[in-house]
């Protein structure tokens, strides 16, 4: 079986990414309803986008600051628990 990593990240505007995984699976992401709406001070700073553009991929892995703000890898591969759900989910 093989471990589940991100190989490259595309910058697509404002709070938006698309992540390339080892496995050939590519998704986009927009982090903005996450960001925007978290109380913690350690990840809402990342509302000033030069912040938010400054994520590195550390052995698969993506995170900004010192892990300030990170995710699981099964959550980004899923795109779960990051965007806001459509209004058609709800």
């Amino acid at each position: 079986m093989i471990t589940l990593k991100i190989d490259k990240v595309d910058y697509l505007g404002d709070y938006q990414l698309k992540l390339f995984f080892n496995d050939g699976k590519i998704q986009k992401i927009d982090f903005a309803d996450f960001i925007k709406s978290s109380l913690n001070p350690a990840i809402s700073k990342y509302q000033d986008l030069s912040l938010f553009k400054a994520y590195r991929l550390t052995d698969g892995d993506l995170e900004w600051g010192d892990f300030d703000l990170c995710f699981p890898i099964a959550d980004l591969y899923d795109n779960c628990h990051i965007e806001a759900p459509s209004p058609e989910a709800a």
